[in-house]
């Protein structure tokens, strides 16, 4: 049975390291600095000199889509990483332990799952109006919630499996069975789970900036720029459609290949059951 990546999810795949790799090396790629201003190249279209354009300013608007990538890719990626390791915590914890703990962290999780998340990080942003690096915090923390269900459910299916029988019986102590059989058992399902926290802390990120208390100007991001954008639509809509094209391009490779993780991870637990 053929378990690897589809084409489509290889070139998403791809797509995903080069957009990560012209993050990374913007200062080298650019063309210009990301703040350099050009007043009298003001609102230019694209062209051979600009390729995206350049904004009210006369900053050239592909330097500042690579720099943004930067700010909005590193806030996506860490901010998921970290929604990840508390979901898999608690859901692991929740699973494994069971009884009231299990029923406590579940209340606690339906409770957080309740709240708008946007409008919460709205009120955190304005009432804290964090930097950066905090904001990192702030989205990651509120994206726990879906991946300490699914993570619970795994490990709630691994407890019933016959090698986790095995290890009890040989006397395996409950703290060993499950840092050395069921969490590793449950990293494909966080792997999955990563791609999508990914996604929604890009998504998270580029709708608090768009809001205005995201990440504040002159440092770029994705969705600061579609922020300031947004008034020339009609004039100049090559201020908001390169930001958001990049917007889409990322959350879709990121929900192609989680798509593919997911579907792969699916084929190999049939080809294992298959006698």
């Amino acid at each position: 049975m053929n378990i690897g990546m589809s084409r489509g999810a290889k070139i998403a795949a791809g797509a995903l390291i080069a957009l990560a790799v012209g993050a990374v090396l913007a200062s080298l790629i650019a063309p210009y600095a990301f703040d350099a201003v050009d007043l009298a190249n003001r609102r230019a279209a694209p062209s051979l000199a600009h390729w995206c354009g350049t904004d009210e300013l006369g900053r050239d608007l592909f330097t500042r889509v690579l720099f943004g990538a930067r700010v909005s890719l590193s806030v996506g990626f860490i901010s998921g990483a970290l929604s990840v390791a508390i979901g898999v915590l608690l859901g692991g914890c929740a699973g494994y332990a069971g009884r009231w703990i299990d029923d406590l962290l579940m209340r606690v999780t339906d409770a957080m799952l309740s709240i708008p998340r946007l409008p919460l990080l709205m009120i955190a942003a304005v009432v804290l109006n964090p930097s950066v690096p905090f904001l990192v915090l702030l989205v990651g923390a509120a994206g726990w919630m879906e991946t300490a269900r699914v993570v619970r459910a795994e490990v709630l299916s691994l407890k019933a499996r016959d090698f986790v029988s095995a290890a009890h019986a040989v006397g395996a102590s409950p703290w060993r069975v499950a840092l050395r059989h069921v969490i590793p058992a449950a990293i494909p399902v966080a792997g999955v789970a990563t791609t999508l926290a990914v996604a929604r802390g890009i998504l998270l990120e580029s709708a608090l900036s768009f809001f205005g208390v995201g990440v504040q100007p002159p440092t770029p991001s994705w969705g600061n720029m579609l922020y300031q954008g947004q008034t020339t639509m009609s004039t100049e809509p090559w201020l908001a459609i390169f930001p958001g094209a990049f917007i889409f391009v990322t959350v879709l490779c990121l929900n192609v290949v989680g798509d593919a993780l997911s579907s792969s991870r699916a084929s190999r637990e049939t080809q294992a059951a298959t006698p």
